[in-house]
């Protein structure tokens, strides 16, 4: 029996109404299902009511907590990206020239989500960029690097620099589809005197090989247990036809929801481009290395400059799939939709580096975009994107509660040491790493677009985002900064899922799929903050913390 400081049954009862008494606890739940008509909080439909409450973003309201029977590691983050490519995390880095280029986009696609490579560069190095992406993991490499019997060491040397790996066949002519006499690897060349001697010299002749026909399973199983780094695969004479790499079998150990092409094994490669005439060009150089995704960017995508471009690449490239934007109503997004777009991004002047708000009074709070545009192309099977606004774990299951499929960080990731760029101390002693909006004045006086080619000025990534080709005085939409440095995104986007897997079973959902649906019927529910609440919910009350993210 408790002691009291008093009866505790006339303090119990004196919560209660005179004609109210206390109820058997057993039957709580079924008194909550008949009895209260009214659920705790809002519907996304009752929140997001711009008549009501304004235009919100993702610091205004909160997802309520649901019921957890399950660890968050049985929690499913796969997701689309477009129509016909889904993604195993619905992450991606933005095609930004301080946050994308091969390494961030090589990297995201290992972690499960996918990178956007710039186009803030000369269409060659774009494309050169892409083809990196594209031979760092491959299941049968059906175009390896194949080198001849009169290839110098040097020569060789050079090609591992160039392409990033040492492993290349030495077949009787120099081509595909020729007898193989000998492969060439790192080893073999690293610490050979005269490079002037053909690769014939140092080349391995005792060759592991599979025959045609051979299935991916069949040959890895080959592979492993050989001590060879490469598995020629050969027909009846032996022709090389085809190559496996041994670190291809490792990043399938090591990086188990890599985004890859069912058929190739290679990775899903996506690129940025605008929607000049000169751009018709730059895509063809990027089919031509292996472009999987195609990104139309720019600030306001309802132009009549996008339509055409959309329906020239559905008609020219049908293999290609094509995400416009950016949009944040439904208006713009109708136009895209009907255009032929694969998906849609969603997002203006909600970047941490974007001032369009500001400078042209255009723009919609990030939340209120998302939700009302995705619910819209919802409705015709198209993917959005969520692009703008992030920065935490919080904002990202927001996006993703709110409709979008995926979310893409540019800032977030800009301090990553896979961004491009080199780290600096900043003045109070911190490392960081330069970061600047596509709108800012340095992105859009960058002179790389065009290789310091006679107009190059004119034509570069940040001025044909923003419409301002033709302009004698720029007007900026972004700014220049600095971020603080965030490691590896091999460690900082599984932090990133983590959270994310937390913060779903926290709502009671094991799944994206199944957030959106508690979304619709109403059972995820949501409340809005004041500025009270918000201060209430950071940290408060404290004379020093260390805010360490993970570890």
């Amino acid at each position: 029996m408790p002691l009291t400081n008093g009866d505790i049954a006339a303090a119990t009862n004196a919560q209660l109404a005179a004609d109210q008494k206390v109820l058997d606890h057993t039957i709580a739940v079924d008194f909550l299902k008949n009895e209260y008509k009214h659920q705790d909080g809002l519907d996304i439909q009752t929140l997001l009511d711009s008549k009501t409450h304004g235009g919100l973003t993702y610091n205004d309201f909160l997802l309520l907590p649901g019921y957890i029977g399950f660890p968050a590691s049985d929690v499913a983050l796969e997701t689309p990206v477009t129509k016909r490519i889904s993604l195993k995390t619905p992450l991606l880095s933005s095609p930004m020239d301080t946050v994308t280029e091969h390494s961030m986009a090589i990297h995201m696609a290992l972690l499960g989500g996918l990178g956007v490579v710039h186009h803030n560069c000369s269409a060659e190095d774009q494309a050169e960029m892409v083809r990196k992406v594209k031979r760092y993991e491959n299941g049968f490499i059906l175009d390896p690097v194949v080198l001849s019997p009169q290839t110098t060491v040097g020569e060789a040397k050079q090609l591992k620099e160039k392409w990033g790996f040492g492993g290349f066949p030495v077949t009787e002519n120099g081509t595909l589809r020729s007898k193989l006499i000998g492969m060439i690897t790192s080893r073999d060349i690293q610490f050979h005197p005269n490079p002037t001697d053909p690769v014939t010299t140092v080349m391995s002749t005792d060759l592991v090989t599979a025959p045609s026909g051979t299935t991916l399973t069949e040959a890895n199983a080959v592979l492993s247990k050989s001590k060879k780094g490469k598995l020629p695969i050969v027909d009846s004479d032996h022709n090389i036809v085809s190559l496996l790499s041994r670190s291809d079998l490792m990043k399938n150990l090591h990086y188990p929801l890599a985004s890859k092409l069912p058929h190739s094994k290679q990775l899903i490669c996506a690129a940025a481009i605008g929607t000049r005439p000169e751009d018709k060009e730059r895509l063809q150089k990027l089919a031509d290395a292996g472009l999987d995704i195609v990104v139309l960017d720019s600030s306001q995508g309802n132009s009549i400059f996008q339509i055409e471009m959309i329906k020239f690449i559905k008609g020219q490239y049908p293999g290609l799939d094509v995400i416009g934007g950016n949009v944040v109503t439904v208006a713009q997004a109708a136009n895209l939709i009907a255009a032929g777009v694969d998906g849609l991004r969603i997002g203006m002047g909600s970047g941490s580096a974007c001032i369009t708000q500001e400078v042209m009074a255009v723009g919609r709070p990030q939340a209120a975009s998302v939700f009302n545009v995705s619910t819209f192309a919802a409705r015709f099977g198209v993917p959005c994107i969520a692009d703008g606004g992030i920065q935490n774990v919080g904002h990202i299951v927001k996006g993703l509660a709110l409709g979008a499929s995926t979310v893409m960080m540019g800032g977030l990731l800009a301090g990553t040491t896979e961004s491009p760029g080199n780290y600096f101390v900043s003045h109070e002693g911190k490392l960081v790493k330069a970061y600047r909006g596509m709108g800012s004045i340095d992105a859009m006086e960058d002179k790389k677009a065009g290789s310091g080619a006679k107009g190059a000025i004119k034509s570069d990534a940040g001025k044909a985002r923003y419409f301002s080709e033709g302009d004698r005085l720029l007007v900026a939409q972004g700014v220049s900064g600095s971020v603080l440095d965030r490691g590896s995104v091999t460690k900082f986007v599984p932090y990133l899922l983590a959270g994310l897997q937390h913060s779903l079973q926290d709502i009671g959902m094991k799944s994206l799929m199944a957030l959106r649906e508690g979304v619709r019927n109403g059972t995820v529910r949501f409340e809005l903050r004041t500025v009270s609440a918000q201060a209430e919910g950071n940290v408060h009350g404290l004379h020093s913390f260390d805010k360490k993210l993970y570890s």
